[in-house]
Protein backbone atom coordinates (compact mmCIF):
# COMPACT_ATOMS: atom_id res chain seq x y z
CA UNK A 1 0.00 0.00 0.00
CA UNK A 2 1.18 2.96 -0.99
CA UNK A 3 2.20 5.81 2.31
CA UNK A 4 0.36 8.34 0.67
CA UNK A 5 -2.83 6.22 0.78
CA UNK A 6 -2.48 5.55 4.72
CA UNK A 7 -1.35 9.43 4.83
CA UNK A 8 -4.72 10.45 3.70
CA UNK A 9 -6.63 8.24 5.15
CA UNK A 10 -5.28 9.44 8.59
CA UNK A 11 -5.92 12.56 7.65
CA UNK A 12 -9.16 12.46 6.78
CA UNK A 13 -9.80 9.89 9.72
CA UNK A 14 -8.43 12.75 11.70
CA UNK A 15 -10.52 15.16 10.61
CA UNK A 16 -13.99 13.46 10.75
CA UNK A 17 -13.71 12.37 14.39
CA UNK A 18 -12.38 16.18 15.49
CA UNK A 19 -16.08 16.79 15.39
CA UNK A 20 -18.03 15.49 18.08
CA UNK A 21 -20.53 13.41 17.22
CA UNK A 22 -23.42 11.04 19.77
CA UNK A 23 -20.49 8.80 20.95
CA UNK A 24 -18.06 11.94 21.84
CA UNK A 25 -21.25 13.94 23.71
CA UNK A 26 -21.61 10.65 25.85
CA UNK A 27 -17.95 10.66 26.66
CA UNK A 28 -17.86 14.06 27.57
CA UNK A 29 -21.32 13.55 29.66
CA UNK A 30 -19.88 10.48 31.61
CA UNK A 31 -16.77 12.06 32.21
CA UNK A 32 -18.46 15.21 33.34
CA UNK A 33 -20.64 13.27 35.54
CA UNK A 34 -18.54 10.44 37.02
CA UNK A 35 -14.95 12.07 36.43
CA UNK A 36 -11.60 9.91 34.75
CA UNK A 37 -12.41 6.57 35.61
CA UNK A 38 -16.04 7.10 33.58
CA UNK A 39 -13.49 8.67 30.61
CA UNK A 40 -11.51 5.15 30.85
CA UNK A 41 -14.95 3.22 30.60
CA UNK A 42 -16.13 5.11 27.70
CA UNK A 43 -12.95 5.09 25.89
CA UNK A 44 -12.60 1.71 26.04
CA UNK A 45 -16.40 1.45 25.00
CA UNK A 46 -15.94 3.11 21.78
CA UNK A 47 -12.59 1.39 20.55
CA UNK A 48 -14.88 -1.61 20.80
CA UNK A 49 -17.77 -0.19 19.55
CA UNK A 50 -15.60 1.52 16.35
CA UNK A 51 -14.21 -2.09 15.81
CA UNK A 52 -17.75 -3.53 15.88
CA UNK A 53 -19.04 -0.93 13.44
CA UNK A 54 -15.82 -1.34 11.13
CA UNK A 55 -15.82 -5.45 11.26
CA UNK A 56 -19.77 -5.27 10.46
CA UNK A 57 -19.19 -3.44 7.67
CA UNK A 58 -16.44 -5.07 5.90
CA UNK A 59 -18.30 -7.82 6.33
CA UNK A 60 -21.02 -7.01 4.19
CA UNK A 61 -23.68 -5.64 6.87
CA UNK A 62 -22.98 -1.95 5.74
CA UNK A 63 -24.23 -3.20 2.04
CA UNK A 64 -27.11 -4.54 3.91
CA UNK A 65 -27.97 -1.60 5.40
CA UNK A 66 -27.77 0.28 2.40
CA UNK A 67 -29.73 -1.67 0.42
CA UNK A 68 -32.64 -3.02 2.51
CA UNK A 69 -34.94 0.11 4.16
CA UNK A 70 -36.35 -2.17 6.59
CA UNK A 71 -33.07 -3.69 8.35
CA UNK A 72 -31.68 0.03 8.18
CA UNK A 73 -34.71 2.00 10.16
CA UNK A 74 -34.78 -0.69 12.18
CA UNK A 75 -31.70 -0.17 13.61
CA UNK A 76 -31.46 3.62 13.24
CA UNK A 77 -35.11 3.99 15.73
CA UNK A 78 -33.07 1.81 17.84
CA UNK A 79 -29.76 3.52 18.36
CA UNK A 80 -32.12 7.10 18.17
CA UNK A 81 -34.24 5.16 21.34
CA UNK A 82 -31.22 4.62 23.32
CA UNK A 83 -29.68 8.32 22.74
CA UNK A 84 -32.75 9.57 23.89
CA UNK A 85 -33.02 7.20 26.81
CA UNK A 86 -29.44 8.32 27.87
CA UNK A 87 -30.11 11.55 27.59
CA UNK A 88 -33.10 11.55 29.25
CA UNK A 89 -31.62 10.10 32.23
CA UNK A 90 -28.62 12.15 32.19
CA UNK A 91 -31.60 15.58 32.04
CA UNK A 92 -32.66 13.49 35.34
CA UNK A 93 -29.50 12.54 37.07
CA UNK A 94 -29.51 13.96 40.72
CA UNK A 95 -27.00 17.29 41.25
CA UNK A 96 -23.99 15.56 43.80
CA UNK A 97 -23.17 17.60 46.32
CA UNK A 98 -19.77 18.08 48.44
CA UNK A 99 -17.19 15.07 50.50
CA UNK A 100 -19.29 12.14 50.67
CA UNK A 101 -22.52 12.65 49.09
CA UNK A 102 -20.34 13.54 45.39
CA UNK A 103 -18.35 10.12 45.95
CA UNK A 104 -21.39 8.36 46.53
CA UNK A 105 -23.40 9.89 43.46
CA UNK A 106 -20.86 8.76 41.07
CA UNK A 107 -20.14 5.27 42.39
CA UNK A 108 -24.01 4.44 41.53
CA UNK A 109 -23.11 3.93 37.85
CA UNK A 110 -20.69 1.09 37.36
CA UNK A 111 -17.68 1.37 34.74
CA UNK A 112 -18.83 -1.88 33.15
CA UNK A 113 -22.21 -0.23 32.83
CA UNK A 114 -20.69 2.97 31.63
CA UNK A 115 -18.19 0.98 29.10
CA UNK A 116 -21.37 -1.21 27.87
CA UNK A 117 -23.74 1.96 27.29
CA UNK A 118 -20.50 3.97 25.48
CA UNK A 119 -20.72 0.56 23.28
CA UNK A 120 -23.88 0.31 22.38
CA UNK A 121 -24.19 3.48 21.11
CA UNK A 122 -21.36 3.52 19.26
CA UNK A 123 -21.89 0.20 17.95
CA UNK A 124 -25.56 0.30 16.99
CA UNK A 125 -25.26 3.61 14.58
CA UNK A 126 -25.93 2.40 11.46
CA UNK A 127 -24.70 6.29 9.86
CA UNK A 128 -21.12 5.14 11.06
CA UNK A 129 -21.66 1.32 9.33
CA UNK A 130 -22.73 2.35 6.20
CA UNK A 131 -20.23 5.57 6.39
CA UNK A 132 -17.51 3.09 6.40
CA UNK A 133 -18.23 0.98 3.86
CA UNK A 134 -18.86 4.80 1.45
CA UNK A 135 -15.40 5.95 3.51
CA UNK A 136 -12.72 2.90 2.98
CA UNK A 137 -13.19 2.04 -0.29
CA UNK A 138 -11.77 5.36 -1.36
CA UNK A 139 -8.41 4.38 -0.29
CA UNK A 140 -7.76 0.58 -0.78
CA UNK A 141 -5.75 -0.37 -3.77
CA UNK A 142 -7.22 -2.69 -6.33
CA UNK A 143 -4.26 -4.77 -7.39
CA UNK A 144 -3.48 -5.05 -3.69
CA UNK A 145 -4.64 -8.20 -1.44
CA UNK A 146 -8.02 -6.69 0.11
CA UNK A 147 -7.77 -7.85 3.87
CA UNK A 148 -3.89 -6.61 4.66
CA UNK A 149 -5.20 -2.92 3.52
CA UNK A 150 -8.44 -3.52 5.75
CA UNK A 151 -6.50 -4.42 9.28
CA UNK A 152 -3.98 -1.30 8.62
CA UNK A 153 -7.06 0.94 7.97
CA UNK A 154 -8.88 -0.59 10.83
CA UNK A 155 -6.07 -0.34 12.80
CA UNK A 156 -5.32 2.97 12.15
CA UNK A 157 -8.94 4.42 12.60
CA UNK A 158 -9.27 2.96 16.05
CA UNK A 159 -6.28 4.06 17.50
CA UNK A 160 -7.16 7.99 15.78
CA UNK A 161 -10.92 7.44 17.64
CA UNK A 162 -9.23 5.72 20.83
CA UNK A 163 -6.70 8.93 20.96
CA UNK A 164 -9.40 11.41 20.22
CA UNK A 165 -12.29 9.85 22.41
CA UNK A 166 -9.49 9.84 25.46
CA UNK A 167 -8.66 13.22 24.82
CA UNK A 168 -11.97 14.48 25.37
CA UNK A 169 -12.47 12.85 28.34
CA UNK A 170 -9.64 13.87 29.81
CA UNK A 171 -10.63 17.70 29.35
CA UNK A 172 -14.03 17.29 30.36
CA UNK A 173 -12.37 15.76 33.62
CA UNK A 174 -10.80 18.92 34.08
CA UNK A 175 -13.44 20.29 33.43
CA UNK A 176 -15.61 18.87 36.29
CA UNK A 177 -12.79 19.49 39.24
CA UNK A 178 -13.86 23.22 38.51
CA UNK A 179 -17.46 22.41 38.48
CA UNK A 180 -18.74 22.24 42.33
CA UNK A 181 -21.99 24.42 42.45
CA UNK A 182 -25.14 22.19 42.24
CA UNK A 183 -26.71 24.84 39.76
CA UNK A 184 -23.72 24.45 37.77
CA UNK A 185 -24.18 20.48 38.26
CA UNK A 186 -27.38 21.29 37.02
CA UNK A 187 -26.75 23.06 33.97
CA UNK A 188 -24.02 20.39 32.73
CA UNK A 189 -26.36 17.60 33.76
CA UNK A 190 -29.71 19.19 31.72
CA UNK A 191 -27.20 20.37 28.67
CA UNK A 192 -25.47 17.15 28.13
CA UNK A 193 -28.89 15.43 28.10
CA UNK A 194 -30.06 17.87 25.75
CA UNK A 195 -27.90 17.34 23.46
CA UNK A 196 -28.03 13.86 23.48
CA UNK A 197 -31.60 13.94 23.05
CA UNK A 198 -31.00 16.14 19.99
CA UNK A 199 -28.61 13.65 18.50
CA UNK A 200 -31.34 10.64 18.99
CA UNK A 201 -33.69 12.94 17.01
CA UNK A 202 -31.00 13.95 14.53
CA UNK A 203 -30.41 10.13 13.90
CA UNK A 204 -33.74 8.85 14.13
CA UNK A 205 -34.26 11.63 10.91
CA UNK A 206 -31.05 10.80 9.03
CA UNK A 207 -31.86 8.86 5.61
CA UNK A 208 -30.15 6.46 3.80
CA UNK A 209 -29.87 8.56 0.85
CA UNK A 210 -27.84 11.05 2.70
CA UNK A 211 -24.91 9.07 3.48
Amino acid sequence: MPIENWLAFAAASAVMLAIPGPTILLVISYALGHGRKASTATVAGVALGDFTAMTASMLGLGALLATSATLFTGLKWVGAAYLIYLGIKLWRAPVMGQGVEASDGAAKESPLRIFLHTYVVTALNPKSIVFFVAFLPQFLVPTQPFWPQVLIFEATFLVLATCNAELYGLLASAARNSIRKPNVQRIVNRTGGSLLIGAGLLTAGWKRAAG
